[in-house]
């Protein structure tokens, strides 16, 4: 279905080439992405299908790359160098990331590269986040069961943003991916191709 992608140089580096995006690149983070996911699976389906010549988007599937977590760092920063928008996507494990995603983080993000007073390889770049937890919405409330709210439990992902000197995006989330239906997951597609492919405002530091 999906296959690792490979670096693709473009000559823009910011997002927003004469007010157009440029490229997008999903880095899809899900153990059992072509065995098992379901969501995870069809929005990235959803995003490979949204690009076009003037707009691609790339979809890599990480776990495929690196099943025994060894990155290819320099592999990994061609690949966001390419990029002018730059989406995580993953399921929500444990009110976080998956372990490959952290593994991802501390590898390629160098210091020198990614952040620190030499550190620019990224400015000016967008960061966006498409989460899918388990859990129907109301619990990830502040009056809910689980106390905090989705964006709440993004904020690392938000702080590492600033960090590297990116853009971070109001992140596209699907609550209770263990039982959605049929018709809300293909409601969901296709929001994420418009979230993808549209102008996505940032997310503010205390909203």
């Amino acid at each position: 279905m999906l296959r690792p992608g490979s670096p693709h140089q473009t000559n823009h580096s910011h997002p927003l080439f004469e007010g157009v995006l440029s490229k997008t690149t999903v880095l899809v983070f899900h153990p059992r992405l072509t065995a098992g996911s379901r969501v995870n699976a069809r929005l990235a389906q959803a995003a490979q299908a949204a690009g076009t010549p003037d707009a691609p988007i790339e979809v890599r599937d990480l776990y495929a790359l690196y099943p025994d977590f060894r990155i290819d760092v320099e592999a990994e920063k061609a690949v966001l160098t390419a990029a002018d928008r730059i989406v995580w996507q993953f399921p929500m494990y444990w009110y976080s990331t998956p372990s490959l995603l952290k593994q991802w983080e501390d590898d390629v993000l160098e210091h020198g590269w990614a952040y620190g007073s030499t550190g620019t390889a990224l400015h000016g770049k967008e960061l966006g986040v498409a989460v899918s937890p388990g859990a129907p919405s109301e619990r990830y409330d502040h009056g809910g069961a689980f106390r905090y709210t989705v964006t709440d439990l993004l904020r690392p992902l938000q702080a590492t943003s600033n960090l590297i000197g990116t853009r971070f995006l109001q992140p596209f989330v699907t609550t209770g991916a263990m039982a959605i239906s049929d018709a809300d997951l293909e409601a969901q597609a296709d929001a994420y191709t418009a979230w993808l492919t549209g102008e996505v405002p940032a997310l503010g530091d205390f909203e």
